[in-house]
């Protein structure tokens, strides 16, 4: 069982990564579905949310079959942050996460995400605040160092440690690196090695398939493993990876119907919660993945992401299914 401060995950626990326009409340209900163990709501910028904007707020919304889960929030400035961390208390998440690891232009030059591993001074002081600020549980997710001459992880893991975090998520590249390269998951061993570490360490980059994370796992000796872009689209990831775990077997993939379904009710949660016209567009990203593989699927996905009417989509959806399966039906 693994802790972080009052809440407990049993086994081997798999998270799901806070992305940006990803991980909303739709996909991580499906998340939830298929195993994953915590997640965290996508980055709230904590400046959005003490001005009350209607973006920030909204990402704060949570359901009780998610729990638990983590709200993830991202500041440069400390009364902001001690402002915000009273804000996500009310909306009542188990754990209060910081992102420390976005390396996206927008956040890094306001010396918020990735940005802040230039002044590690600096982080350690915001993240003292924010515990100090809350009764949740904090952790934090951050990434090695800011570029190949600045991997001070494991001196950071430990400074952030002693201003009481509770869990440290840990992407195995460089903000310089963005996602390019092969994640290294070498130092984050050696903080999970590291005596005075007691926390839980979890590992996070490049886990695509369930013979990785068990590798992975086995190798690196980490407390858990969070996944990102491999889920996008493909919650069942989640899953194939838990029963790989237990078994040593890999699950057959997910079938023609479950892709389909899982599509449609994915895209009908995505128009609920956000409303028509943004929840069409945002779901464009995961068609690619829920039709993976699909012979001559191109002509169908360029519909899907051309199409901004919810009921075409729909119909889209059901063409795919009936084509396919009738493609089936000739091979047998």
């Amino acid at each position: 069982m693994v802790r972080i401060g009052n809440v407990a995950l049993d086994g081997f626990p798999l998270l799901l990564a806070p992305m940006e326009d990803v991980s909303d409340p739709p996909f991580r209900a499906l998340c939830k579905q298929q195993g994953c163990d915590l997640m965290f709501t996508e980055f709230i910028s904590v400046e959005g949310l003490i001005r009350d904007a209607e973006k920030s707020i909204q990402k704060l919304d949570i359901y009780e079959e998610e729990r638990p889960i983590g709200i993830q929030i991202f500041g440069a400035e400390l009364d902001s942050m001690m402002r915000a961390a009273e804000i996500v208390e009310a909306a009542k998440p188990e754990i209060l996460d910081i992102n420390y690891g976005c390396p996206v232009k927008k956040v890094v030059c306001k010396m918020a995400g990735a940005g802040i591993l230039q002044d590690i001074d600096r982080m350690v002081k915001l993240t003292d605040a924010v515990v100090k600020s809350t009764n949740l549980p904090v952790t934090v997710k951050t990434r090695l160092g800011w570029d190949e001459k600045t991997m001070f992880i494991e001196d950071v893991a430990e400074r952030l440690q002693d201003v009481g975090i509770k869990a440290l998520s840990i992407h195995g590249r460089t903000r310089k690196q963005m996602y390019k390269g092969e994640a290294d998951w070498t130092l984050i061993a050696k903080v999970k090695e590291n005596p005075r570490i007691h926390i839980p360490i979890f590992g996070n980059g490049d886990i695509d398939s369930p013979q990785k994370a068990v590798e992975y796992k086995n190798r690196y000796g980490v407390d858990g493993i969070m996944i990102g872009r491999a889920s996008i689209g493909y919650p069942w990831i989640f899953r194939e990876i838990k029963h790989y775990m237990a078994t040593g077997e890999l699950l057959p993939p997910p079938t023609l119907e479950e892709r389909v379904e899982v599509a449609r009710q994915h895209l009908k949660n995505s128009i609920a919660w956000k409303g028509e016209k943004q929840g069409v567009t945002e779901m464009r990203r995961h068609y690619t993945n829920y039709f993976k593989g699909l012979n001559n699927i191109k002509v169908f996905k360029q519909a899907l992401v051309s199409t901004d009417d919810p009921a075409t989509l729909f119909d889209i959806l059901n063409e795919i299914q009936v084509h396919y399966e009738a493609l089936e039906l000739e091979a047998a």
